[in-house]
């Protein structure tokens, strides 16, 4: 008999099994809605879905009485812009000082300890000093998800730095490589698969920071919308909003998934498991 540890379920039992937690929640949902429409037909709290379809084609295909924009899309654009700055510039900070500090230690001894002390800090803590520093515009929203996100980068890639074993390095001196020729050809090119990797599981912490900025000082963006709608307590835009934010967290994760399957063929035909990088 085979133990569990050794068992894998087949591809059609993967696709149910990843379905089956979406489904269990969808269902309790439909429970306790019906539940609370019958006692209170006008009920705000859980909505039935078919509120939810006639707020997504007003938000989406009906143009603002106001302004005269799709405001769903224009939310979406405002903070896909947002998000996309905020997580490159994270990406670009954390690949440069993590190679710089995992390769010398003379810029290890300095920036280390610095770089930990900023990643202590909770961003959302400095969010007021932002604003007052930068202002109400987006730099200030771009910079508090660089804020959050870029020293775990930072250290992230630092210690992948560290994990390359050291005949590669002592291999690289004998053969005449300065230490430039060493980071940019033997470690640059096995800490970039792991850079995706971390910048996919720092994408729900971006997403965090992008919301509460946009819900603290700002006339667009998805986080301003699920914000401005709450007083009314207009579920059947706020659960769409969230689950559309979801959606757009996927594919944007499910990109650099493709991206880096595609550029590193050989990190991920390391791995065990596909799914322990996914």
């Amino acid at each position: 008999m085979k133990k569990m540890i050794n068992q894998h379920p087949s591809r059609y039992a993967k696709v149910f099994l990843a379905m089956l937690p979406f489904l269990i929640v969808i269902g309790l949902y439909l429970v306790a809605s019906d539940a609370r429409l019958s006692e209170n037909p006008n009920d705000k709290l859980l909505p039935a879905f078919s509120s939810f379809v006639d707020s997504m084609e007003r938000m989406a295909f009906e143009p603002n009485k106001r302004s005269g924009d799709y405001l769903l899309w224009t939310d979406t654009l405002a903070s896909l812009q947002r998000l996309l700055m905020g997580v490159v510039i994270s990406a670009l900070i954390g690949l440069s000082f993590g190679l710089l500090n995992g390769a010398l230690p003379f810029a290890r001894a300095p920036l280390s300890p610095f770089v930990t002390a900023i990643s202590l800090i909770p961003p959302m803590a400095i969010l007021p000093i932002l604003f007052i520093v930068f202002g109400l515009g987006e730099l200030a929203k771009v910079a508090l998800i660089v804020i959050g996100i870029a020293p775990l980068l930072i250290r992230d890639m630092q210690q992948r730095v560290l994990e390359i074993p050291t005949e590669q390095i002592i291999k690289a001196q004998t053969l005449g490589a300065n230490s430039w020729q060493i980071m940019i050809r033997i470690m640059l090119p096995q800490i970039m698969p792991r850079l995706l990797a971390a910048v996919r599981l720092a994408l729900g912490s971006a997403w965090l920071f992008l919301i509460a900025a946009e819900a603290v000082a700002s006339t667009d963006g998805l986080g301003y919308r699920i914000f401005l709608v709450r007083r009314y307590m207009a579920m059947d835009v706020i659960l769409p909003y969230v689950l559309w934010i979801t959606f757009l967290a996927f594919c944007i994760d499910w990109t650099l998934r493709r991206i880096s399957l595609w550029a590193w063929p050989w990190f991920h035909s390391a791995q065990p498991d596909s799914g322990a990088s996914s």
